[in-house]
């Protein structure tokens, strides 16, 4: 197994396996590697954090055991579990064999101890089927184990782990306890979904892995060979960084940067438009909202001169369609408003005075329609007889009242 001997050595390393890393990441992995302490990476989703994992095993020549962790795990699915099928042959095969086993036992006390050494075999390391945890513990050469996303794990799992990172063991109460002969190198990731108990983070190196700068992503996105030109992977890059920039559900990641100028280089592409990445959005996208949002900003991302079209249909002023606003008018106030295009000075009590027309709103509430002038004529109220209010209800109560 290799071991770096710098940390400009890590640096170098992880390029030959295509990681990208730069000196405040190199020297704490250099550190973990010496320390032999496990290496916490918190940060959003999709920086690179399992990625590490994996290129130092690469780069060190050791088997990576990955531990991915998920809502509701146990420590059965992280240690061990007990292989009941074996256990359930091994029975079928002690009960046939049960008679050979007893058939000289001098007493039934000595039957018994027999049979009870036998039933011991079922608890035993040749029906433990280690986990990734047990296993890194139990292998005869040194290992990467990576735990993924551990913030997913519930806290009954951290407690579990404590164990295992501060002593390099692991205890199993029908056995007893692993010790390792060569510590494993660790990596933890976490998304930051929730925090981690101080415990564990007391037991690890800590490192937050955010965005890179915009010279180390380009650096990445050219290591991976997409196959597009550097002006477009440079111009590429900072439309990209102006997308992080909007208030999205998931900002797109390195990884998906990288795909974008895969698709990018698969269609051919040699100029970047808004319409071609509002067409290619959804690659780093993955929300509906999110999209409409960089389809939106995508035009400025590419050119800040851009000017974006009014799709609405308004013309001057709060016309519709270029139709014209004053067609419904009146005639005096068409003719004024004519007069004062034209330059002439406008009496604006002419305006006011066709305005006030009547029956220029047709047959509306106070207008009589058969009035024979179009509903100019107001209606003329009913004349109500005495007898009528007589029999009002104020009428009656107060007849009421002087009873």
């Amino acid at each position: 197994m290799s071991q770096f001997e710098s940390v400009d050595d890590v640096i170098e390393t992880l390029t030959e396996q295509g990681y990208i890393a730069d000196t405040r990441l190199a020297t704490t992995v250099f550190l973990t590697t010496r320390l032999d302490k496990p290496l916490l990476i918190e940060g959003p989703a999709g920086v690179g954090k399992t990625e590490l994992a994996k290129a130092l095993a690469a780069a060190t020549g050791r088997r990576l055991l990955r531990l991915q962790c998920y809502e509701g795990q146990d420590e059965t699915k992280a240690l061990y579990e007990w292989d009941y099928g074996k256990q359930l042959l091994y029975t079928q095969i002690l009960r046939e064999k049960i008679g050979q086993v007893v058939a000289d036992a001098p007493d039934l006390e000595s039957a018994v101890d027999r049979i009870g050494a036998q039933e011991s075999v079922f608890f035993s390391e040749r029906f433990l089927a280690a986990r990734p945890l047990l296993e890194s513990i139990r292998s005869p050469e040194p290992v990467v184990l990576l735990i993924d996303e551990v913030d997913r794990a519930d806290e009954a799992l951290e407690a579990v782990l404590l164990e295992t990172l501060a002593e390099w063991q692991v205890s199993v109460p029908e056995v007893g306890t692993f010790t390792t002969k060569t510590p494993p190198y660790v990596v933890l990731t976490s998304n930051n979904t929730r925090d981690l108990s101080a415990a564990l983070k007391r037991r690890c190196l800590h490192l937050f892995l955010d965005y890179p700068t915009a010279e180390r992503e380009l650096e990445i996105v050219r290591s991976k060979n997409t196959g597009l030109p550097d002006a477009l992977a440079q111009q590429l890059v900072g439309i990209v960084r102006g997308l992080r920039e909007l208030e999205l559900r998931k900002s797109p990641s390195i990884s998906e940067t990288i795909d974008w100028a895969r698709t990018l280089a698969v269609l051919g592409v040699e100029e970047l438009t808004a319409t071609i990445l509002s067409d290619t959005a959804s690659v780093v996208v993955k929300y509906d909202k999110d999209v409409r949002k960089a389809i939106g900003a995508l035009p400025r991302l590419v050119d800040p001169n851009a000017t974006v079209p009014e799709t609405n249909g308004h013309g001057h002023g709060h016309g519709h369609g270029g139709h014209d606003d004053h067609a419904h008018d009146p005639e005096p106030v068409r003719r004024a408003r004519t007069d004062d295009e034209d330059g002439d000075e406008v009496d604006g009590r002419a305006i006011r005075a066709a305005k006030d027309t009547p029956g220029r709103f047709g047959h509306t509430y106070g207008s009589n329609p058969l009035s024979g002038d179009g509903g100019a004529s107001p209606i003329k109220p009913p004349k109500v007889p005495a007898e009528r209010g007589a029999r009002s209800f104020g009428a009656g109560l107060g007849r009421k009242r002087a009873l």
